[in-house]
């Protein structure tokens, strides 16, 4: 059976092969009748446009890439990524855009990466978990190549449009939360500080905890389980005596709470852990977890969308969305 053409559609539609084809590019010089007569001719027929001959016309090739700067394990295995991956998609659905997903830690990787996107391979780029100064979005943008980040850069104010969560209110109100509850010894197992994610978390501590006069007990991890169990038991060895602990993920908060049952201590008894995530985990551990909700799935369509205006060369009144977190109340603290 031969594959229906450009000009059947026409035919069917009783319009010409360029009003054909100004309704699949999206070209808004089209009556509402006549668009209404493609469309129903290209369902009728089953017609499916040429993606590469269309490219060589439009220069666009419906295709947009998500890279991470992570492990395959840490994204598949940590509830922020599945989120925001989630909310990307749900977004794109509606543009007929496809996603791409990259993954690259090294800078040999990145390397490799940065070649393929600069080479027309994609209409844009959204970047998440990006560490340090990463040369990766400058590079990108003077190629023209339009870019969105996931999370606040570090370093110097960059003019690059990115989403983020209100991740220094969040913090400070999950420990104002843990002063309220007359505990004296908080802790905090802090996030990567080449990370704005990391930094803002660790400021919103320091906001609640500074003014009260009491010690900043600070240990760090790269927000994995692995990684808070190290840290409690660290902060355990230096400070026996802390009776609360602020985690900056829900990995590091349920780590760290598999140590705190370790060594004996009750929680929230002894010692009240609060996180950040909002996590199916942190609903389902023992005793379900304290946390800060943070809008994930909306943070990922935020992006995208972000990301389609710019490919579409429409000037952004907002390009950078800050999204609002709030803390969720459990047995843990």
């Amino acid at each position: 059976m031969n594959r229906p053409t450009l000009e059947a559609v026409a035919a069917l539609a009783g319009v010409g092969r360029g009003t054909v084809s100004r309704v699949i590019n999206g070209s808004p010089n089209v009556s509402e009748k006549a668009r209404e007569a493609v469309q129903q001719a290209i369902q009728e027929l089953g017609y499916v446009p040429n993606r590469a001959a269309r490219a060589l016309v439009t220069r666009r090739t419906d295709t947009v890439a998500l890279v991470v700067s992570e492990s395959e394990f840490r994204v598949f295995d940590e509830p922020y990524f599945a989120g925001t991956i989630r909310g990307i998609g749900s977004a794109l659905t509606e543009t007929g855009l496809q996603l791409i997903l990259a993954m690259a830690r090294s800078r040999q990787e990145h390397a490799r990466l940065e070649h393929y996107l600069t080479g027309q391979h994609v209409d844009g780029v959204l970047l998440l978990s990006l560490h340090g100064d990463d040369p990766l979005p400058g590079r990108l943008e003077a190629m023209g190549v339009p870019t969105v980040l996931g999370g606040r850069p570090v370093g110097p104010a960059a003019p690059y449009s990115y989403v983020d969560m209100d991740n220094r209110a969040g913090a400070r109100q999950a420990v104002k939360h843990l002063l309220g509850l007359g505990r004296a010894r908080i802790a905090t197992i802090a996030g990567p500080q080449d990370m704005g994610v990391g930094v803002d978390r660790l400021s919103g501590y320091r906001d609640a905890v500074l003014p009260t006069g009491l010690p900043e007990l600070v240990a760090y991890g790269d927000f994995s389980e692995e990684s808070g169990e190290s840290a409690m038991a660290e902060l355990l060895a230096a400070h026996p005596d802390v009776d609360a602990v602020f985690a900056a993920s829900d990995p590091m908060a349920l780590g760290a709470m598999r140590v705190l049952k370790g060594a004996g201590r009750a929680i929230p008894g002894d010692v009240a852990v609060i996180g950040f995530d909002d996590s199916k985990a942190a609903l389902h551990a023992d005793p379900p977890l304290t946390t800060v909700h943070q809008p994930m799935e909306a943070m990922g369509r935020q992006m995208a969308l972000l990301l389609v205006a710019r490919i579409n060369g429409e000037e952004l009144r907002q390009p950078v969305v800050i999204l609002d977190t709030h803390l969720v109340r459990r047995e843990s603290a």
